[in-house]
Formats: C-alpha cells, sequence, structure tokens
C-alpha cells in the first residue's frame, strides 16, 4: 500500500467499544483519513459517502473476492472450506458481471413487488404471534433479540421457503456458524470449521427440499425459484440451493439487526418515539433514519480490480477495500446534523442497501418487515425500557451492524 496517512487513527473493529460505538473513529478518518489502511484488518478503510458510493458503482472493485482467498488456503484448509465457498461463489452477492447480470436476470422473476407484497399477512401474523408469547409469558425482563427480533424475520423467511417453523433452532444454529466467516468476525478462532459445518447443513437440506417440490410443486417463492426463466435460461440447482442459503441468511440477518437496531434507537431517543406515537405514519421515515443513523450492514466488502489512486493513496489489484456504509450514512458533507437521530429527516438518501447493480434484492422485503415489527412492538409494549442492570450486547462482526442481546423490561 502506499501513500501517507494518518498514523496515529487506530481502527481495530475487535475492539469492545468500537463494537459498542464505531462512530467517533468513522468520524476522525473521515476528516484525516478517508482511505486508511488498517493493519489489524490487512484492508483498505474507506468512509467517506461520495467515495462509497463512487466505489460500490465501480468497476475497479470486484465482489468477486473469494477466489484469491480460497487459492491461498493451505490445502488443509481448502479442504474444509471445499462446500463452503463452491456455494458463496454462486452468491449474487459474490459475482461480477457477466454471471452477476444472468443471475439477477432470472432471480427478478422470483423477487417481484407482487410477491413481497403477499407476504404482508404472513409479516403481521408472526408478529402478532410473537408479541402474544411475550405477553402471555409475562415477563419484566427479556432479550429482545432472542425472543423477537430474530424469530420474526427467520419466521418469515422460512415461510417464504417453505422450510417448516419448527427448524427454527436448527437454522439459526446454521446461520450463526456461517455468520462467523462471512460477517467477518475478529475473535473467533474456530470460524472456518464453523461456517463449514454450518454450510454442509443447510445445503443439504434445501437440496433434499428443491428434490421434494419438483416431485410434489406448491405456490411458493422456492417453486417460483425452481420455475424462474429468463429467455430460455434457469437456474441450476446449485444456483438454486446457494440462493436459498443467501436468502435464509442474509434475509434474516439484515432484519434482525434491522428491527433491534430501531428499538435500541427509539428508546434512547424517547422524543423521537413520541412523534412516532403521536404519528404512526412516521414509521416510514422512522425505518429510514435508521437505516441511515445506526443501520444494519455496517460495511461492504470488495476486492481491488485494478491499481488505481484515491486521495493520494494507491490501492493495488488483489487488496481487500472495505466500504464502510455506517460511516458514508453519517457523512455531514451529505446529510444535514448527520448525527441527530431524526425520524421526520427529509433528505435520506442512505446507502445501507449499497448502489448499482449490487443493490439488495430483500430490501423491500427488509422495510415492510421492520415496519410491521417496530409499530407493533411499541404498540404493545408503550412502557417499553431498556434495562438498566443489562447494556446491549454487540455482534463481533465487521460487515453485519447490530446487538447479540438486547435486554429490556416490557414493563416500565
Amino acid at each position: 500500500m502506499d501513500g501517507q496517512g494518518a498514523d496515529d487513527i487506530v481502527y481495530d473493529p475487535s475492539d469492545p467499544a468500537v463494537m459498542a460505538d464505531p462512530f467517533p473513529v468513522y468520524a476522525r478518518l473521515r476528516e484525516q483519513d478517508p482511505v486508511h489502511w488498517s493493519p489489524s484488518v490487512k484492508s483498505w478503510i474507506v468512509t467517506r459517502y461520495e467515495d462509497v458510493r463512487d466505489l460500490l458503482l465501480s468497476d475497479s472493485l470486484s465482489v468477486n473476492r473469494l477466489v484469491r482467498f480460497y487459492t491461498a488456503r493451505p490445502p488443509a484448509e481448502a479442504e474444509l472450506l471445499r462446500d463452503l465457498i463452491h456455494y458463496l461463489n454462486l452468491w449474487l452477492a459474490f459475482r461480477d458481471p457477466p454471471d452477476h447480470t444472468r443471475l439477477r436476470r432470472i432471480m427478478r422473476h422470483a423477487f417481484t413487488a407482487p410477491a413481497i407484497e403477499r407476504m404482508r399477512p404472513s409479516i403481521g401474523e408472526i408478529t402478532e404471534m410473537l408479541l402474544d408469547r411475550l405477553e402471555a409469558r409475562g415477563a419484566d425482563r427479556v432479550d429482545l433479540i432472542r425472543e423477537f427480533a430474530l424469530q420474526l424475520p427467520a419466521f418469515v423467511i422460512m415461510d417464504l421457503l417453505d422450510v417448516p417453523r419448527d427448524r427454527l433452532d436448527d437454522f439459526k444454529d446454521w446461520s450463526d456458524d456461517m455468520a462467523v466467516f462471512i460477517g467477518g468476525a475478529r475473535n473467533a478462532t474456530d470460524k472456518y470449521a464453523r461456517a463449514a459445518r454450518g454450510c454442509q447443513k443447510m445445503s443439504g437440506y434445501f437440496r433434499d427440499l428443491v428434490a421434494e417440490r419438483r416431485r410434489d410443486p406448491r405456490p411458493s417463492f422456492l417453486m417460483d425459484l425452481i420455475e424462474a426463466q429468463d429467455e430460455g435460461d434457469s437456474l441450476s440447482d446449485d444456483e438454486i440451493v446457494a440462493t436459498c442459503i443467501l436468502v435464509l441468511f442474509a434475509g434474516h440477518e439484515t432484519t434482525t439487526n434491522l428491527i433491534g437496531n430501531a428499538a435500541l434507537l427509539l428508546l434512547r431517543h424517547p422524543d423521537q418515539l413520541a412523534l412516532l406515537r403521536q404519528d404512526p405514519a412516521l414509521i416510514h421515515g422512522a425505518i429510514e433514519e435508521v437505516l441511515r443513523y445506526d443501520g444494519p450492514t455496517n460495511a461492504l466488502v470488495r476486492e481491488v480490480a485494478e491499481d488505481h489512486a484515491l486521495h493520494g493513496r494507491r490501492l493495488r489489484e488483489g487488496e481487500r477495500v472495505f466500504v464502510m456504509v455506517n460511516s458514508a450514512n453519517r457523512d455531514p458533507r451529505q446529510f444535514a446534523e448527520p448525527e441527530r437521530f431524526d425520524i421526520t429527516r427529509a433528505q435520506n438518501r442512505h446507502l445501507t442497501f449499497g448502489q448499482g447493480i449490487h443493490l439488495c434484492l430483500g430490501a423491500k422485503l427488509a422495510r415492510e418487515e421492520g415496519r410491521i415489527a417496530v409499530q407493533a412492538l411499541f404498540e404493545r409494549f408503550p412502557e417499553m425500557a431498556l434495562d438498566p442492570d443489562e447494556p446491549p450486547e454487540w455482534l463481533d462482526a465487521m460487515v453485519p451492524r447490530g446487538t447479540r442481546r438486547l435486554p429490556v423490561r416490557l414493563k416500565g
């Protein structure tokens, strides 16, 4: 890496203080070293809004970052990760054009707006079921992540993929195992073995399910994937299985963090919660402001595809880049009073769901789940408050952003 930066800034995502609140160091990086080389991460950290947006739209970076990583593994590690890398390389999120263009063109037939709209009754039913469970328990203190924010999107995605709800614990375990690798956990020592195990279990389940649906078709999102075609082209069984894993993993994790972050922010900003209670129509703006202020995606990861310069730093082919969307979303060059949480914010062109060809296909579903879940939660428990004895516990991850545990008191 070339160029001069602010060497006194230390960005260490494994530091618990940074996990809990990375925004002060992001602010320093934006001002003093917007293209920062992090020795601890061995990657570039890009923090300004304009740079993040431009890089997400640029051909100078690639999402296909697993091939170089995999080929550099020692033989034993490579064998351990073989199946995991195979399926991840079929994810839309890790494919560049023209492969990406082909996959997205076919998949758009399953991810239509009417298909997502048909999920609204299911989202509402699942939300009320989970809130009924909380109310029936009469528990004063609960972990809002485990009891609500995690289960809701998991059940929604499981319904979407025609997976029985009683498999929740299995899928959560498998997804958590994969997350230590995909999410960039910094403190997990066995992440390769866990991720490989999770992928093996999940891919085996979906391969059997796809075969069953081919024998016994029934209307579902999974059937839409199986039957999706564009100009005679369709998804292979491996691509369908990989897409199911992606939808389940990304679809539930992102929305869990969105719901958890929204609850935490509204409880920490009672003036904004009061506005939402006075005018429930503000839920749309509230979810968009959560996505901007402390969104469920901390960073997106890319690999330098061709040498180029940015702010005097030389980014070389093969180097890894973390484009920090949560930092970009608080850049004062783009947002007025960016450190203020304001659910009435009018101009809110955040980058949380990406940009360009890799704009998240599931963004509409995540927003819908967030609106329904957050509004119903605060309506059902108007006295809910953060537990003063137990602070939130943040995820050990560079890519997703959310709490592992969020202790609350349902009754004030």
